[in-house]
């Protein structure tokens, strides 16, 4: 059977599962696929689902979104929103009120940078700040004068 070029996925879940100190047999168990298919999947013979990838992770206690990068299906870019959303959604310091708040703050937050990104040239001053010119906008002699 020819590789799918999911190697590095395979390669990454062997090494997951030795960390974990799990046999391919415990690791199959724990997630709920076959033995043979595991096996193949490490050897990069087989493409897993989004499903199976999700199983893997939770049995390997690790990411799924970071299993979903190596496979190619999320873009290392969304991993940090993905990641962050998670982060928030599993606090279980704060109620459900307030993490849909704070994950609509934090999208707007979002879309606001986009927007500054795409509208604001880069120059050299800081990067999420405009330069500001340090002359006045009016000549000095039409300026007020000074009065003590």
């Amino acid at each position: 059977m020819a590789s799918l070029n999911v190697g590095n996925l395979g390669e990454y879940l062997r090494e997951q599962r030795r960390q974990a100190q799990l046999s391919l047999r415990q690791l199959a168990d724990a997630a709920g696929v076959s033995n043979p298919y595991l096996s193949q999947i490490e050897r990069g013979l087989r493409k897993p689902s989004a499903d199976i990838l999700q199983q893997l992770a939770k049995a390997l206690r690790i990411s799924a979104e970071t299993l979903y990068v190596q496979a190619g299906i999320l873009d290392e870019r969304d991993r940090d929103e993905v990641e962050t959303r998670a982060v928030i959604l599993a606090d279980p310091s704060i109620n459900e009120r307030q993490k849909q708040v704070l994950l609509q703050i934090y999208e707007s937050f979002r879309k606001e940078n986009a927007l500054d990104a795409s509208t604001v040239p880069a120059g050299p001053g800081t990067p999420d700040t405009p330069d500001v010119p340090e002359t006045p906008d009016k000549p000095a002699d039409e300026m007020p004068s000074k009065t003590d």
